[in-house]
C-alpha cells in the first residue's frame, strides 16, 4: 500500500508541476502542489500526513524544476 501511495505522489507531483514560466516558479508551484497531494494521499491511506507532505513536496519541486515551460505551461502563477 505504501508503494502505491508513493507512486501516486510522484506522478501527481510531476503531473502538476507545470505552473509558471521560470524554473523557480515551476519548482515552487510543483512543491506546493506536491505537498498538498502527498498530504492528501497520506491522510487517505492512514500514513503520516507530514511525511507525505514532505515527500510530495520534494517530488513536486524536482518535477517542476526539471520540466520545461514549453512542454507544459498552465499559465502565469497566482503569486505573480
Amino acid at each position: 500500500m505504501r508503494r502505491i501511495a508513493l507512486t501516486l505522489i510522484g506522478l501527481a507531483g510531476i503531473g502538476l508541476a507545470g505552473c509558471g514560466y521560470s524554473t523557480g516558479d515551476r519548482a515552487l508551484s510543483g512543491g506546493l502542489l506536491g505537498a498538498g497531494a502527498g498530504a492528501g494521499v497520506s491522510a487517505l491511506t492512514g500514513g503520516n500526513v507530514a511525511t507525505g507532505a514532505l515527500i510530495g513536496g520534494g517530488v513536486g519541486a524536482v518535477g517542476g524544476a526539471v520540466t520545461s515551460g514549453r512542454d507544459v505551461n498552465l499559465g502565469r502563477p497566482a503569486w505573480r
